[in-house]
């Protein structure tokens, strides 16, 4: 009857009535069917309709496929009728998906996105984001279950880290002392340990990139001062200053992953008053302020300085000299950023509170001790929080209804993420937990499962954008009333306590996470825009501002900011961060730095940064704000220019777009 079929790309090739049965009769298997005879009658009576329909033309897949559904539903088989479309359904799913897959990789073929600021345009970078690329479509497509695959399509939620779903963990606060001390093996030979401070720092940089090779987040030593102390006993300023400034160099030259990255790494240190632990703290800054080989701002290692009354907050305390020190390198370097271990919720556990430079905190513990060495986030899911203001349309409770729906549906796909990580084995991370970098890990051997270990990590839900979410509820947000700033709050309260009883009902650690959104930011309000067009201060620009913050383009004084900023710290205990812009470094002004530390101490801040710009000419050396595109001194273009986009440092030319223009969006605090 019929010897052609037109493909849907467009090939005319042998017609087969045969796959037309073999489909009928699939999808009435999956319905409890068993009857082949009666699909072949069906199939009779689709080529009929096709003979009606199409008499004397090719016709296509679509058209068989439209006159099977319309034969079922008419011979009374509603029940395969309905598998066949879900089957149907879900195969064009998965061709959309092949072709989208394409699609990105012709795309990083030309050039890597950056979703990530630190991953480079090297072919080992490409090669990475070409199977970040493929590992994406599979997890959406076959793996995760589809009413959450779809609500992340759609952009109601943001999984991030997609490409590593079932692959390894978020992040971890190495036991840098533990491995110095007892020696490790990275996988070809045990390494024993150190004995100077030069091998110290180096088998540090091994560590921290062979732990970033395991994992897909950012890697931590929660102490680093104190770890560090004991191979600096017998050695003299010097040679310690000679061993950090190493360390910085390895932390910006090492790759991992495949060589497409240096290690994401942060270094907590302030605490230890020590004589040996002092000189750990004062040679790194004093490494880092020095800057790599021209001068250059160093892009890693994130320092985190904590600050504590009785250590090092007030004249007297023994370590307040390093805390002027810290000071000064941040006025000029951006970082160290500070935390502060006296706020309300880290006063609990003395100086044993880490952080990361991308804001992670990692301290209750429903499954164990509430310890920071060992732990990290697991995973996390950010909340598109703008888009369930747009939909209420100024009705509150509309609102807080839809987002107590979505925290849900986020906290299933955290278990679904959770239950598949609980399946990987010692094994899939030989360094991490082979090594017993994880708590509890070294009571595993190599072929046991990490279900045990991993309950000792933190599920983060995160949230973007809560400044366009009052602006669309009320007409203001945070920083213009005091009314906007009460509901600003009573949401993300909302959200803790949603998240801490997950906490207790399942007895894992769901946290409350500030999102550090990068690649994000402008992936909501594109898809907002696109489907609910200009709104006035929610979608009319090229990104959401990042979780709790003030909008970065409206003018306030930096104390203001922090008071207001300030009550939402708490609320977030997967991780924080506050900044206050200034409009060059405020080397000069070193009191007024130490006077915005005091004050955010006050207002109950958890972990904060100061930012500012930092140019640097790669022609002659040149070293401060380049308002221009050429260097004040030597004339060429060649300018490297530095900035803090979510917590990390990256220079400028990573950004990606909708970061770029936050940027030019930025207004210096006063």
């Amino acid at each position: 009857m019929f010897t052609k079929i037109r493909k849907r790309d467009g090939r005319e090739v042998e017609f087969d009535e045969g796959n037309i049965t073999d489909a009928i009769f699939k999808a009435a298997k999956a319905v409890g069917g068993a009857d082949k005879q009666l699909a072949i009658e069906l199939t009779l009576d689709v080529l009929k309709h096709l003979k009606q329909r199409h008499s004397g033309r090719v016709f296509s897949v679509e058209d068989v496929q439209d006159t099977v559904e319309k034969v079922l539903i008419e011979r009374g088989h509603a029940k395969t009728a309905k598998a066949y479309i879900l089957y149907r359904d879900k195969r064009t799913r998965m061709r959309d998906a092949k072709s989208d897959l394409m699609d990105a990789v012709a795309d990083i073929l030309i050039e890597t996105n950056r979703e990530n600021a630190n991953v480079s345009n090297s072919p080992s970078a490409k090669m990475l984001q070409i199977a970040s690329a493929a590992s994406k479509a599979y997890y959406l497509n076959r793996l995760i279950p589809e009413n959450i695959s779809s609500a992340h399509i759609r952009g109601d939620i943001h999984i991030h880290d997609l490409d590593f779903y079932g692959k390894t963990l978020t992040c971890v606060h190495i036991p840098l002392g533990k491995l110095l001390q007892s020696g490790f093996n990275n996988g070809h030979g045990f390494i024993r340990p150190p004995k100077r401070p030069a091998s110290a720092t180096a088998l540090a940089a091994i560590i921290l990139q062979s732990s970033q090779n395991d994992m897909h987040g950012g890697q931590s030593f929660a102490f680093f001062d104190r770890d560090m102390a004991p191979f600096m006993a017998k050695a003299g300023e010097a040679e310690v200053y000679q061993a950090m400034e190493a360390l910085i160099y390895n932390l910006n030259s090492m790759h991992s992953r495949a060589g497409a990255q240096v290690p994401f790494s942060s270094l907590n240190i302030g605490t230890d008053i020590t004589p040996p632990g002092r000189m750990v703290i004062k040679n790194i800054l004093l490494a880092y302020e020095k800057g790599l080989g021209r001068g250059e701002n160093p892009i890693f290692p994130n320092i985190i300085f904590r600050i504590k009354e009785g250590i090092n907050l007030n004249a007297g305390d023994p370590n307040y000299d390093l805390f002027k020190l810290a000071i000064r390198v941040a006025s000029q370097r951006l970082n160290p950023t500070f935390s502060f271990m006296d706020s309300s919720f880290n006063r609990p556990y003395g100086d044993q509170v880490g952080y990361m430079g991308c804001r992670t905190r990692v301290m209750s513990n429903v499954c164990g001790p509430e310890v920071t060495d060992g732990r990290g986030n697991l995973s996390f899911t950010t909340i598109n929080l703008p888009r369930l203001a747009i939909k209420a349309e100024r009705n509150i409770m509309k609102f807080y209804q839809s987002l107590s729906d979505l925290i849900d549906l986020t906290c299933d796909q955290l278990l679904h993420r959770y239950q598949i990580q609980a399946g990987l084995k010692v094994k899939d991370m030989p360094f991490l937990m082979g090594q017993g970098l994880y708590l509890d890990s070294d009571q595993l051997s190599f072929s046991d499962s990490i279900a045990s270990v991993i309950q000792h990590g933190s599920l983060s839900v995160g949230f973007i954008g809560l400044a366009e979410t009052l602006l669309a509820l009320t007409g203001s947000h945070h920083g213009e009333n005091q009314e906007a700033q009460a509901l600003g709050e009573e949401i993300v309260a909302f959200m803790r306590n949603k998240l801490d009883k997950a906490a207790g009902r399942h007895q894992l650690n769901f946290t409350l996470l500030a999102t550090p959104a990068e690649g994000l930011s402008g992936r909501f309000v594109k898809m907002d825009r696109r489907e609910y067009g200009l709104i006035p201060g929610v979608t009319d620009k090229d990104y959401y501002t990042n979780s709790f913050h003030i909008p970065v383009n409206y003018p306030i004084s930096a104390y203001d900011k922090i008071r207001l900023e300030g009550v939402y710290h708490k609320y977030t205990n997967a991780g924080h961060i506050s900044y206050v812009e200034f409009d060059a470094p405020p080397v000069n002004n070193l009191t007024a730095v130490e006077d915005i530390l005091r004050y955010m101490k006050e207002c109950d801040i958890g972990y904060a940064g100061v930012n500012f710009p930092v140019d640097f000419c790669e022609g002659c050396g040149y070293l401060g704000v380049i308002d221009t595109d050429y260097c004040p001194s030597c004339h060429t273009e060649s300018i490297r220019r530095v900035r803090r986009i979510t917590g990390y440092l990256s220079t400028v030319d990573r950004f990606n777009d909708a970061k770029g223009v936050e940027l030019k969006e930025r207004v210096a605090h006063s």
